[in-house]
């Protein structure tokens, strides 16, 4: 019964503090929900923007394959010595292992 004596004063403080961890709960919770939307906005256009590249390789391949008049293997071979002519201006070594073994 002292417990009951003691508790009905501090009532109106309880409740105060209930409140305030309640509204810094909602208010916790928003700025959750706004990253995460905000993150997902972020990753959203990451995604559009790579799915554009694949698009867009997608119709030079067409292209190659579809163009009259273009033989696709010599097409290849132009693309290879054009990368192996941009590797070498890049400093990288091409058949790296080959030239250990030798």
């Amino acid at each position: 019964m002292e417990y009951m004596a003691l508790l009905i004063p501090l009532a109106p403080f309880i409740m105060v503090v209930l409140i305030v961890w309640m509204n810094n709960q909602k208010k916790l919770a928003e700025k959750q929900l706004d990253a995460t939307a905000s993150s997902s906005a972020e990753k959203a256009a990451q995604y559009a923007s790579r799915v554009q590249q694949l698009e867009d390789r997608v119709q030079v391949l067409e292209r190659i394959v579809t163009d009259r008049g273009y033989d696709v293997a010599t097409q290849i071979e132009a693309l290879r010595d054009t990368r192996e002519t941009e590797d070498r201006d890049a400093g990288v070594p091409l058949n790296l292992a080959r030239k250990e073994k030798a």
